[in-house]
């Protein structure tokens, strides 16, 4: 049996891990995200497709009960380079085709997405599943390598992304919107350009971003709209010495010249004439 969440005094572990190496988590992960989906009638959202348990540029951030049994929620933080395109280029690209190039032009410096953001029922209203998972994306993604961020935002969750940073990506879609994953959903692509510094973050969420670069290990009483959640953070990931970045962004430029790219354009993208 696994520990039962204290309503009064909830205490869960947030860890950070990357896919390839914990299968087991994995299978949690997408079992809890598949439910939260099917409660709400969506069944076809791209994140939620299971691809990203074998791709070895995708890490998880699960939030569990101390004991490791139960998982009450998690995101993921997917690299372009990986065995598949990111997310909001497989849910957009039939939509407006130019979300690849513009993948592409970040993905020369190391981008990534934040994606499959979820939260258990048994936890709602804790910010779990909002602003605490966020946060520690934007935190290991520097640890990763990464230097940009994208996302594909639910209307709710816009005002959160900005306060870490994110800014509409107005470039695509409809000024920044798509029907997805249904016809009466509107998303929003956002982009962050700053994971480094975090300068367009607001400034409590820059603080606590930074808090947790500088401790990824650490146990801290959050507090939201005035409910309180002990969250042990276990940020930093293991086995990391096997990720290499390079290799990463390597593998997007070949596929990107497979795709018909000429030199002169890829040129163009990094700035170079």
């Amino acid at each position: 049996m696994h520990q039962e969440l204290s309503k009064e005094n909830p205490v869960v572990r947030l860890r950070a891990f990357r896919a390839v190496d914990d299968p087991v988590t994995c299978e949690r992960f997408v079992e809890g995200h598949t439910q939260v989906l099917t409660s709400i009638g969506v069944t076809n959202v791209t994140s939620s497709k299971h691809g990203w348990t074998e791709n070895p540029a995708a890490f998880v951030i699960i939030v569990e009960s101390m004991d490791g049994q139960k998982v009450y929620g998690g995101a993921r933080v997917h690299i372009a380079g990986g065995s598949e395109p990111l997310p909001i280029e497989q849910a957009t690209v039939a939509m407006d085709s130019k979300v690849t190039d513009i993948v592409w032009q970040y993905a020369e410096q190391g981008t990534g997405e934040i994606c499959g953001l979820w939260n258990s029922r048994e936890i709602a209203g804790y910010g779990i599943g909002s602003i605490f998972l966020t946060r520690a994306a934007v935190a290991i993604s520097s640890q990763i390598g990464l230097t940009s961020l994208f996302a594909l935002c639910a209307p709710y969750t816009i005002v959160m992304a900005e306060n870490v940073g994110y800014h509409k990506l107005t470039t695509i879609g409809n000024n920044g919107t798509f029907y997805y994953p249904k016809m009466d959903l509107l998303a929003t692509a956002m982009i962050h350009l700053d994971i480094k510094e975090l300068s367009s973050a607001d400034t409590e969420n820059r603080h606590a971003i930074l808090n947790l670069r500088q401790s990824f290990n650490n146990v801290r009483s959050e507090t939201l709209r005035k409910k309180s959640i002990e969250i042990h953070y276990n940020l930093s990931i293991p086995h990391l010495e096997n990720w290499n970045i390079k290799e990463t962004i390597d593998h997007a430029k070949r596929k990107y010249l497979k795709k018909g790219w000429k030199n002169h354009d890829l040129n163009l993208f990094s700035g170079q004439s």
